[in-house]
C-alpha cells in the first residue's frame, strides 16, 4: 500500500469542489479554523484556571497556617507569663 501523493489529492479535491461548491469549501475551511482557534484559546484559559485556582489554594493554606500559629503564641505567650509571675509570688 503506497501513501498518499499529489495526484490523488487533487482527484479528492476535485471531488470535494463537485460536491459541496466553491462558496461551501470557503465556509467549511472558516469553521474550521475558528474551531482550532476556540479550542487553543479554552486550553490556554483552562491553563490560566488552573494557575489561579493553584496560587488561590496555596494562599489559603498559608493563611490557615498563619491562623493556626496565632493561637499557638498566645497559649505560649500566657504560659510564660504565669511561669514568670509564680517565682515572684513565691519570692
Amino acid at each position: 500500500m503506497g501513501s498518499i501523493g499529489a495526484p490523488e489529492l487533487i482527484v479528492i479535491a476535485l471531488i470535494a469542489l463537485l460536491l459541496f461548491g466553491a462558496g461551501r469549501i470557503a465556509d467549511i475551511g472558516k469553521g474550521l479554523g475558528q474551531g482550532i482557534k476556540n479550542f487553543k484559546q479554552g486550553l490556554k484559559e483552562a491553563g490560566d484556571e488552573d494557575e489561579d485556582d493553584a496560587k488561590d489554594a496555596k494562599a489559603a493554606k498559608a493563611e490557615k497556617a498563619e491562623k493556626a500559629e496565632k493561637p499557638a503564641a498566645k497559649a505560649a505567650a500566657k504560659k510564660e507569663a504565669k511561669e514568670e509571675a509564680a517565682p515572684a509570688e513565691e519570692a
